[in-house]
C-alpha cells in the first residue's frame, strides 16, 4: 500500500511537470546547433541493455578491473592528495611523463610546456581542438564510417563535415575520391581516426603517405584520434602520421589513458601539437573546462611510466579476447570483418531481413539478451547491413555472450 501511494504520489508530480512544460513557451527560440544530430546511439544502446539485463558489447568499456599498480596507487593519492587544481595545462609532473612516453613509442617529443595540454578525455581533446581549428563555413573530411562524435564536434565548432566513404568489405580508401574531397574550397582539416573505431581498421603507413600528401599538397590540418594506438593485432602496426616528413607541424594528436590502462571512467586524455596550434587549443580548454581532475593525473603517472612489458601484455590480452569472440562468431556462422586493431567487431545481418538495423539492435537486446549499436550510426552512406560490437570483457562474459547468440537465428528469422 506505501509503495501504490508514493508511486501515485510521484505520478502526480510528473504529470503536472507535464502540464507545466505544455504551457511554457520560450520568448526566443533556443540554439539550433542541435538541429542536425541525435543524441548518441551508443550510450542510448547501453540504456537499453541495463533495462533488460542484456550483455552489453555496445558502449566500449571493460568488465576488468585497471591494473593492480593503479588502483593501489589510487588509494595511496585518496589520502595524500593533491585534492586542489592541477594546472589548467596538467600537472607538470604528469605531462613531463607523457613526453617521455610519447617519444618512446612515436620518436617525437612534444614540449611539455608548448606543445600539450591534459584533457577530460578525447571527447574533449577532439572537440577544443576542432573549435580551436576551424571557423563557421569552413569544412573538415571525415571517413565513413566514423566514431559519432567527429560530426556533433564539427557542427558545433561552425564547420559543415564531408565524408569519403571507405569500403565496407575491408575499409580502404579511393585516394581519387579523398583528394576531390580535400580539394574543395573551404575544407580545413580531415579527421583521422586510427586504429579506427567503429571499423578495427589499421591505417597502413602507404595508406597515411598518401594523406599526409594531400594534407600538404592543400595544406590541411589533420586531427587525429588516436585512443587505440596500442591495441594493435599482428600483422599490423601502429603508424603515427605525425612521424612522416612534413606532418609534425600540421597534425593534431588527440588521445586518452581510457582505453590502454582500462580507465574509461576517468576521463583523462590529451592533445599534441605544435606550439603555434596548442596556443589556442589551451585557450579554449581553459575556459571549457579549467582543466583534468588533479588526483587522477598523479595517480595515472603510474601508468605512464610502465614498461616495454605491460604493452606486450596489453597486445597479448586484446588477442585473447579477439579470438575468443571472433572464433565465436566465425563457429555460428556469421559474417563479420577481422579487426586489425581495436576492440570492435563489425558484423554482417543480411541473412535476417531486417530493414532496420535499429530494430534489429533492440531485438537483438530484448530477445537475444546482447547488445549492440547499430551500424548505420557510424555511416554517412544507407548502411543497414552492419552492427558493432565490442570485446573488451572478460572470457566469462564472452562466452556466455556467445552462448546467448547461439539462439539468434531461432529468435530472430
Amino acid at each position: 500500500m506505501l509503495f501504490i501511494c508514493i508511486l501515485n504520489s510521484e505520478i502526480r508530480i510528473l504529470t503536472s511537470e507535464i502540464q507545466h512544460l505544455s504551457t511554457f513557451s520560450p520568448m526566443k527560440p533556443l540554439s539550433n546547433r542541435t538541429e542536425h544530430f541525435t543524441e548518441s546511439v551508443i550510450r542510448h544502446m547501453t540504456r537499453v541493455a541495463n533495462a533488460c539485463g542484456a550483455i552489453n558489447l555496445s558502449q566500449g568499456f571493460p568488465d576488468f578491473d585497471p591494473p593492480k599498480a593503479l588502483q593501489d596507487r589510487l588509494a595511496e593519492v585518496a589520502h595524500t592528495g593533491p585534492h586542489q587544481y592541477a594546472l589548467t595545462i596538467g600537472a607538470q609532473n604528469f605531462r613531463e611523463a607523457l613526453s617521455k612516453k610519447q617519444e618512446h613509442f612515436s620518436g617525437l617529443r612534444y614540449d611539455p610546456q608548448t606543445e600539450m595540454v591534459i584533457t577530460c578525455g578525447s571527447t574533449e581533446a577532439m572537440m577544443i581542438t576542432m573549435m580551436s581549428v576551424c571557423n563557421p563555413g569552413d569544412k573538415v573530411v571525415i571517413f565513413s564510417p566514423f566514431y559519432e562524435n567527429y560530426t556533433a564536434d564539427t557542427i558545433l565548432s561552425g564547420a559543415t563535415p564531408i565524408y569519403v566513404p571507405l569500403d565496407p568489405h575491408d575499409f580502404t580508401f579511393d585516394a581519387n575520391v579523398l583528394e576531390d574531397a580535400m580539394k574543395q574550397p573551404g575544407v580545413k582539416a580531415l579527421v583521422l581516426c586510427n586504429p579506427s573505431n567503429p571499423s578495427g581498421k589499421v591505417f597502413t603507413r602507404e595508406e597515411l603517405q598518401i594523406i599526409a600528401d594531400l594534407a600538404i599538397k592543400y595544406d590541411l590540418y589533420v586531427i587525429t584520434d588516436e585512443v587505440y594506438e596500442h591495441i594493435v593485432f599482428a600483422p599490423h602496426h601502429h603508424t603515427y602520421i605525425a612521424t612522416l616528413p612534413g606532418m609534425r607541424e600540421r597534425t593534431i594528436e588527440c588521445s586518452s589513458l581510457s582505453k590502454s590502462y582500462s580507465i574509461t571512467g576517468w576521463r583523462l586524455g590529451y592533445v599534441l601539437a605544435a606550439e603555434p596550434i596548442m596556443n589556442c587549443i589551451k585557450k579554449i580548454h581553459d575556459f571549457t573546462v579549467v582543466g583534468a581532475a588533479s588526483p587522477l593525473q598523479e595517480t595515472a603517472l603510474t601508468a605512464l611510466n610502465f614498461g616495454d612489458d605491460y604493452y606486450q601484455e596489453l597486445q597479448a590480452h586484446y588477442t585473447h579476447m579477439k579470438e575468443i569472440f571472433t572464433g565465436g562468431l566465425r563457429n555460428l556462422g556469421f559474417k563479420f570483418t577481422e579487426p586489425q586493431g581495436t576492440y570492435f567487431v563489425m558484423m554482417d545481418i543480411s541473412e535476417f531481413g531486417y530493414k532496420s538495423d535499429d530494430q534489429f539492435c533492440i531485438d537483438l537486446a530484448q530477445k537475444v539478451g546482447v547488445a549492440a549499436v547499430p551500424g548505420s550510426s557510424f555511416f554517412r552512406e544507407p548502411v543497414n547491413h552492419l552492427i558493432r560490437f565490442h570485446f573488451a570483457k572478460k572470457d566469462e562474459t564472452l562466452i556466455e555472450a556467445l552462448n546467448r547468440l547461439e539462439s539468434l537465428r531461432q529468435k530472430m528469422k
